[in-house]
Parts: structure tokens; sequence; C-alpha cells
């Protein structure tokens, strides 16, 4: 069994104590101890002006509470909706806080709504506002007459403005009120965001607000395909993956935080607010699956406006508009969650060779034509013949470095290697270039990419094979096991009854499997340039559901999958990683890698209680 030690760390706070709601633009984190402590405004990328989630209080929050401790908590998501409920429960009285972001019209907003459902309850509120990640204090001053009552507060090009149905007041650079709430009163309290050269957004009204929002997010989600007696969790992650998608672009970043830790007190911790062209293919054919098309159209123009360009300065990730300057930086004034630093805003990766890309790529345009996905024809590159000799100049450029060593799929900072995986999607890119000229009449040279194709599926075979080992492993002339070895058939490039994938799945198992969760890799063996230590990837977990389901084995996958669905936290949200031992969830949060590759798992196990053949070329990531 393989031993990933982690530091004896027992935060005050644990990842899956917080719930997102979100308004498509951004996101914010509530605490189950009625604190938001995560929010960048105006967009998903933005500077935080809430960064207590990384820090503490002093660097930012919102916290509306009982004054009494210890109250008995519980919360739901209205269903079908990002509408988040947290009921308090105190010797005086029962009350629920009930939290939404406002879809966008002229300004962000967040709005609390405190309502008394039994007795009466004393409540605490609390607004510390950080821009800058927790480090800006900003002017706070009265709102002027005819804007209500409530708040200013300015610091440079940003203003928050709270409007409050009591008084408040200033303390100690904080902004508090403490209130009585009795059964059947209701007060709502309005955060807005507009740039500080602008006209205040006025106030709207929260009931009605809520009124309109709650159908509108019914009638998005009812629209999920059946998944059997996985309906619910499949919904509960579209529903995550639609609040991550940057309404404007399409484009969906992979988490709306920075920075929390995949092992607590290490420095495995990473800006995900950015849009990977790795989730590209199971993002797609999720939610084409699922049945939103809407949404996969509007990710696939993000994709190709993304890589739109020379073929040679493809990046592996980019901003949420397509941006390609993603410079890493670390902020110091921040301790990190758990005192895990450094904390990191922008990503070096953005800059690696990551040579599966390609395939992931040519993959999911693939699948956008095998499952009809309508072109947009208002688009630059709308058309399917753009979008293919787009593709063919990347294949072009993929012939020319598929034979380098890269930093893979795990965005290594240790060097450079050949991996193994990046060879597979090599593979997959060419693979697919010619079943699309087999399948839907595009023009190429087909006759030389399944030259190329060959060419690389003998090397992989001959060099990511080991023999000593019988399995294949992490790169060329290693001895190490890599969970990205799963997808070996689940891209097609061996079936799953060949002796070399039963062999690999089976060293796997043996190997990189913690108290039925998946390691990457092991950490504190393979030298990625970074200290050891890391919980079980969910989205690995996830893969070797789908290896166990090719296999025929569907008991251990159901059981499997089981497993795996009681990780989420009690709102139904999944992390990057989840530590076994300490039973805890780890890294960015909530993941769309995680709920995506949830989505995919479902609808395979579907398919394979309905005796429905599982398709090897659609990806399980």
């Amino acid at each position: 069994m393989p031993s990933n030690p982690t530091p004896a760390i027992v935060p005050e706070r644990r990842i899956e104590d917080y719930a997102m709601i979100g308004d498509c633009h951004s996101a914010a984190l509530s605490c189950n101890n009625g604190s938001i402590d995560w929010l960048c405004w105006p967009r998903f990328d933005s500077a935080a002006c809430f960064a207590a989630l990384l820090g503490s209080p002093d660097n930012g929050r919102w916290l509306i509470a009982p004054v009494s401790d210890n109250p008995r908590v519980s919360r739901k998501y209205r269903s079908g909706t990002l509408i988040l409920e947290t009921q308090f429960e105190t010797d005086s009285g029962t009350v629920v806080v009930t939290d939404f972001m406002a879809l966008r019209s002229d300004a962000p907003r967040l709005i609390r709504t405190v309502t008394g459902l039994a007795g009466c309850v004393q409540m605490h509120l609390e607004l510390v506002l950080r821009f800058d990640y927790g480090i800006s204090v900003p002017w706070a001053t009265q709102l002027p007459d005819g804007e209500g009552q409530g708040m200013s507060f300015i610091v440079g090009p940003n203003r928050v403005m709270l409007r409050s149905p009591i008084p408040i007041h200033g303390e100690h650079r904080k902004t508090v009120t403490t209130f009585a709430v009795e059964a059947g009163q209701s007060l709502s309290f309005e955060l807005s965001y507009s740039e500080s050269h602008l006209p205040m957004p006025a106030q709207v009204d929260a009931v009605t607000t809520l009124e309109q929002l709650e159908p509108r997010w019914r009638a998005w989600s009812s629209r999920c395909h059946d998944a059997g007696k996985w309906t619910e969790p499949v919904q509960r992650s579209l529903i995550v993956l639609k609040a991550l998608i940057y309404e404007p672009t399409g484009g969906i970043v992979a988490a709306p935080t920075t920075s929390l830790p995949e092992c607590l007190g290490g420095s495995r911790n990473w800006d995900y607010r950015f849009c990977w062209l790795r989730d590209a293919t199971l993002t797609l054919t999720a939610l084409m699956l699922a049945g939103f098309y809407v949404e996969a159209r509007a990710w696939r123009a993000w994709l190709v406006r993304a890589i739109a360009g020379d073929a040679s300065q493809l990046q592996i990730m980019y901003g949420i508009s397509g941006e390609r300057q993603l410079d890493e930086r670390e902020i110091d004034a921040l301790p990190g969650f758990a005192q895990s630093k450094p904390v990191r805003i922008g990503n070096q990766a953005s800059s690696q060779l990551q040579i599966d890309v390609y395939g992931e790529l040519m993959d999911a345009l693939y699948q956008c034509r095998k499952m009809a996905l309508p072109n947009d024809q208002s688009e630059d590159f709308g058309s399917d013949d753009s979008i293919w000799h787009l593709q063919c100049a990347m294949l072009a450029h993929l012939e020319a470095v598929w034979q380098q060593p890269d930093e893979g799929i795990w965005e290594v900072r240790g060097g450079r290697q050949h991996f193994t995986y990046s060879k597979v999607m090599a593979w997959v890119a060419f693979d697919r270039a010619v079943k699309s000229v087999e399948h839907f009449g595009v023009e190429g040279p087909v006759e030389h990419w399944r030259e190329v194709r060959d060419t690389i599926h003998q090397q992989v075979c001959e060099r990511g094979f080991n023999l000593q080992r019988n399995s294949f492993v992490q790169s060329y002339g290693s001895d190490s096991l890599d969970a990205s070895l799963l997808h070996i058939p689940l891209v097609g490039f061996l079936p799953p009854d060949d002796p070399r994938v039963i062999a690999t799945l089976a060293a796997i198992e043996r190997e990189l499997v913690v108290d039925g969760f998946v390691m990457r890799y092991l950490s504190h063996e393979v030298k990625d340039g970074l200290p050891g230590g890391e919980g079980a990837f969910l989205a690995c977990s996830f893969w070797l559901v789908d290896n166990l389901a090719l296999q025929g084995r569907l008991t251990e996958a159901n059981h499997m999958f089981e497993r795996l669905l009681a990780v989420a936290n009690d709102v139904g949200l999944l992390a990057e990683e989840f530590d076994p031992v300490a039973g805890q969830q780890l890294g960015n949060f909530p993941q769309a890698f995680s709920h995506v590759a949830l989505i995919h798992s479902a609808f395979n196990l579907l398919s394979s209680h309905q005796s429905a053949p599982m398709p090897t070329e659609l990806r399980v990531e």
C-alpha cells in the first residue's frame, strides 16, 4: 500500500465546510459557521475582497451567525439550484440564512436573507472588506441620502456597497451590528460591486430577486438527462459546472479558488481560476451526454477562440476570456489555508510544454462532430471548415514536437521527461484526425497521419511498457506507476482485454490505491520538483471506476463509485483530492475536474447496467 505522509495539522476549518454560490461570472465560498470567506469581484480571476479562506477574518469576510456559541447547524441547496440555506438552531430559537448571488444585470450582487423559524435568535453581522487578496483596507462612508441605509467601501478602482435594513456601524476597521430575529421575521442584506468611478447600482428587492432566480435555476437543471439512481449527484455536479462557466465567453474555470493545499502545511498550492485545454473533451462530452448543448457550444467556441493563432504558441491553459499572460506570483501577506504556503496568484504551468493537450484538443473536436454538436456560424471560427483548418495546423506542429520530453499531465516542476501518457495522447491526436477523415469527409493527408499514428503506437508499446514490472509506467525508462495510464483503454489506444492493460490495471490497484482511492503517483518517490505528500486524486479514482466497468467488474465499479459519492460534503461538492487517512478533502474547491469525472462515470455505469457498449473513444477524465 502506498504511503504519502502528511503533516499532523488539524485546521480550524476543513475545505468541505464550505459551499459555493455564484452568478456565472464569479463565485463565493460560504462556511458552515455563517461566514463568507472567499469572494473575487467582478470576475473569477479578480483579486479577492474576502480572503479569510487563505488567512484570518482580518483578511476579509462577511459573517452572519447567531451570537450564542455552538449552534446546531445544517444546510442544503434548494433543489436544482445554487441557492444555499444554512439553518442555525440555538437554545432560544431557529433561523435560516439564505445565501445567493443574483444573476448579473447591471452589477454583481450577493444577498443574504435571515429568516426566523422559531423563537427569537440574537444574530451578529460582521463585514470585513479587504481588497487585493486581503491586503488593502477600504475607505468606509455611510451611503448618501437617497441610496438607502448602509455603507460604501472604496479602494482605488473598486467600490462595494452594503445595504442593510437595520443600522450598522464601524468598529476597529470592521462593519458590525447585532440584531434579533423572531419567528416569521425576515431581514435581507445586499452586497453589491461597481467600479468606483461609476454611479452606485440601485438596490434590488431581495424577495423578488430570489423569486425570479429560483425557477431559472430549476428550469436549467431539470434538463439533465436521467442518470438512474445517480441523477441527483449528476445534477448537482452539472450545477457546479454551470456555476464555473464564465457566461460572457463560455470559458470554464477549473475551480473558483487558488492555493487550497493538496497537502496541509505543504507547498502544492496552485491557482485554478483559469481554463485548461485538458478539461475540454470530458467537459464537452459530459455536457452533451447530460443534454446541455448550449453550454457545450459555448465551451467549444471559447476553446477555438483561445487556441487561434500560431500553432507553435498553443498553451495548455488560458484565462477565462482567452488571456495568455498568466504570470505566477506569491502573496506573502496571506498565511495560506492551514498555514499552507505559498499562496500563489497566476500559474506558471501556462508556459509549460504538455504534449497531451494536442490529443485532448483533437479528441474534443472529434467528439463534437461525432455527437453532432451544431456549429455557431456567428463565430469567426464557427464553421466546421475553419475549425478543421486550425486542427490541421495543430497536427503539423505536433508532428514536429511529439518526440520531445515535456512536463506532462501533472505539470511537474522537476524537469521534462518522456511521459507515457503524453505520447499516448499524441497518438490520440492523429487517430482522431484519421477518424475525422474516415467518418466525416474532411480532407487531409490521411495516409501520412496513419503512419505517424502507427509510429507513436509502436514507440509507446516498446518504451512505455516495463517488462520487469509487467506494466506501463509513468515515463520511458521509469519504474514508477501513474494513474494517467488508466486512460490507455479509455481512449482506445489498446482494448480493455489486452494483457498489458489488464496487468497495468492490476499494478495500479496494488500500488496506487489507498483505502479505495487512487493516488496520481507516489509523490514521495517521483521527482516532480516538489516536496512529497498529497491526497488521492478524485478524478483518478473515477477513472478506475470506468476501467472496472470496461473490464466487466460492475459490482466493484458500483461499490467504488458509491464510495466516491460519499466523499462529497453535505451539499454534494467535491474538491480536487481526498486524504483517505485523515478523511478530509484537499485542493481547490469545488473542482470541475472531479465533478465532470463523476458525471461521466455515472453515465458509463448506467450504460454498462443497461448492457449497452461503453465507448472506448470517450475519454473519462
